[in-house]
Parts: structure tokens; sequence; C-alpha cells
């Protein structure tokens, strides 16, 4: 997470507040629109299902091709990751398997998930093996938060334990667990980290050659400002091999309070090229995003960088004043990032406006495999239910 401290309880970290935050909300929504409108798009469940992430098979042999997707819910006090499938293309989903961590059970915990598929064996870990890692434990008096690691090898119908890649010394919060895997060959996890007394927040990565055990933790983007939090990253491999991770930096009170950032990596692991908190990345008229970003990645013919894709939660005008297009666009990029981001229309429409952790929230993007459509699964608030929404629109050639 990376809101400063004081609006922590507008996220969704205390399970056990879950249910009176919505109906806050829900009022404050009712009060300021007159309605509580829904996304666009097709809800992928008809209850809470928070932080969506979605990928597509392309090392599962017969079922390449397939799109998994998880999201956050809850089932009584129980914190659960959803596992949904889909073998038309993104056209519908279906649940097939969930996966149930012990120590998320009984109002301990559990947010902010990821999922992955290992593109290379790593270790005894064949290629294919899916991956789940998420925080879990915010909720526990004395808290001491942990990432774990699930897998699964049959198509994400079922989940076991694998390893933790870090255990809080303290009560300060981990969270947003990313993997990708480096030029070595090694699996990578990446995570936002409070555990640091000096830091507020900073990213971190550790790795592993076997997907058992963790080592290497160190920072990836920290600032000098003690009060600086960068977190969520998400990283994504470029058609040249360079790696790109898209994150925010929230700080002090202003105009680009939680701004998104970019850097690069030319392998994966070492994040120290460039500015050290990175770049912001804009439009040619000087818009930019906030918030919660997430970035993907697909080729495009002629082009060895191949094509990213880029959201947040709240798309501002370069006055700092909210872009009309916020809630409905999506970035492009063909420059590896560098230069100036392209709009098209995002495939979900988020009606919601208030910024907490539904609307629009770390939404989910996945192009097709040339990189000439687009799904998204992006959650907005339908009363008093965080929900997921899915939708798939053809991407402009210019």
């Amino acid at each position: 997470m990376s809101a400063a401290p004081p609006t922590r309880v507008s996220r969704p970290r205390l399970a056990v507040l879950v249910s009176v935050l919505v109906a806050l909300l829900t009022a404050l929504l009712t009060t300021q629109t007159g309605t509580a409108d829904a996304a666009t798009g097709t809800a992928l469940r008809n209850d809470t299902g928070l932080y969506p992430r979605a990928i597509r098979l392309a090392h599962n042999g017969s079922a390449n091709g397939r799109i998994l997707s998880s999201v956050v819910t809850f089932s009584g006090n129980n914190g659960l990751g959803a596992i949904y499938e889909s073998t038309d293309s993104g056209t519908s989903f279906h649940q097939v398997g969930a996966v149930s961590d012990p120590e998320a059970a009984g109002g301990q915990g559990l947010c902010c998930s990821t999922l992955f598929e290992l593109p290379q064996q790593v270790g005894n870990l064949p290629a294919g093996t899916l991956l789940w890692s998420a925080s879990v434990g915010q909720d526990e008096a004395n808290r001491r938060m942990a990432l774990r690691v699930f897998k699964s090898n049959d198509v994400g119908r079922t989940w076991s334990y694998l390893s933790t890649i870090v255990t809080a010394g303290s009560t300060g919060g981990l969270w947003e667990p990313e993997f990708s895997v480096d030029a070595s060959g090694q699996l990578v996890a990446h995570y936002s980290d409070e555990t640091d007394s000096a830091h507020s927040q900073k990213l971190m990565a550790a790795r592993s050659s076997n997907g058992l055990t963790w080592t290497g933790h160190h920072a990836t983007v920290i600032s000098s400002l003690a009060t600086d939090r960068p977190g969520m990253a998400v990283v994504r491999k470029l058609g040249n091999g360079t790696y790109f991770m898209s994150y925010e930096i929230c700080s002090a009170s202003g105009q680009y309070q939680c701004v998104v950032h970019y850097r690069t990596s030319p392998d994966g692991w070492n994040w120290n090229s460039g500015p050290s908190l990175g770049y912001r990345p804009e439009t040619a008229d000087g818009k930019y995003f906030k918030h919660a970003p997430t970035v993907a990645w697909a080729p495009q013919a002629g082009n060895p960088l191949g094509r990213l894709f880029l959201i947040g939660q709240v798309l501002y005008n370069k006055d700092g004043s909210v872009a009309a297009g916020s809630g409905r666009t999506v970035w492009v990029n063909s420059t590896g990032g560098r230069g100036t981001w392209r709009e098209i229309a995002a495939p979900v429409t988020v009606q919601s406006t208030v910024v907490d952790y539904c609307p629009n929230y770390s939404s989910a993007l996945l192009p097709s495999t040339d990189g000439n459509s687009l799904l998204e699964i992006a959650t907005d608030w339908s009363g008093s239910i965080c929900k997921p929404y899915f939708a798939t629109s053809p991407v402009p050639s210019s």
C-alpha cells in the first residue's frame, strides 16, 4: 500500500471493518451523485472482488491461450483468492479454483494478490507452474505480516503452499507482491515494505533459484525523503529484454501526491539506472496518472520494443484538475516508455469518482497476443459492493 498512513483505513487492509467502510462509502456516493452507478462491462462475480489480475497461459500445453484471472474476496471472515478461467478469449469467465491460506482465515486479513505463470523452469518447478501470492496478517494484534506463495500445477484448480518471500520483523506492513523472472532465470518477487523505520515505505525485491528460499532482499526504489512512499510495483519484460516497472510515489499533499512513475532495468534485478525516483510518464499535453498503476506489454509488428499499456486510478490534466477521461482511459507507448504516451478508450468505463480502494483501483490489463485488442478487469462500486467488471476493446492503430 502506498497512501500516507492517515488514509490507510480507506484501503482493504482491515478486513473486519470492510463492511462498515463499504456502507459509509456507498452513502457518500449516493450523496455526491444521487446514485451508485457501476462500471460498464460484465461482472466477473456478483460480490466483492478486489485487486484483479489476469494472465494468458503460454506454457501449459493444451491449455495455452486460456485466460486466468484472480481477485481477493471474503467468505465470512476468511480471505480468499478466487481464480477464474476464460476459454473464449475473455468473452466469459467462470470460477475454477480458490486459494485458501490459513494465515488469511479467521479475520487475520488478506490483501492485494498477484497471479503469475512461470515462463521457464525454476528449480524443480516446471514451466507453466502457476504462482499466487498476497499480503496476509494485517489485521492481527501485534501483527507480523508475511508474503506467502502458493502454487498450482493443474491450471488453477488446486493450490498448495510453496514458500514465504518475507515475514515482517515489526508491525510494519508488507504489501502488493509481484513476480517476474530475471535475466539469470531466477524468480523475482517485488513488494512494498513499511518495516524500515527510516522510510515510510520503499519498494523491495528478493529472488529465488527454486521458489522455496528467497535471498538478496534489497531496495529497488527508495527516496531520500523519509516520508515518500514508493509502492505498487508491476513489472513487464519488453521485446528487447529490458524490464519495465510501473509504480506510484505517495508523498506530502500536493498536485503530484501518489503520481505514477516508471523505471527500467537491463536484467530485471538491478534497478539503479536513471533518476533515483524514476520517470513520470505523461501525454503530449501534460496529462498524468495518480494512484494504483498497472502496466501490460504486447508485441507489435515491426517494433522490437513492442507496445506498453498503462493505466492509473485517476487521470489528471497538466494543471492538476481531474481530466474528463478519468476512469475511462488507457495509455499506449511504443518506445519502451520514453517520450509521450497516447490515450485510448479503456475497455471498461468506471463510473464512481471517489478515490478509495475500489473504483479503477489497480485494474488488470491483458493485451491479445498480437496487441490489437485489450482486455481490462476493473473494480467499481455497485451499491455497497465493490465488484470486478471485464470487457475487451480493439486497440486503435494510431
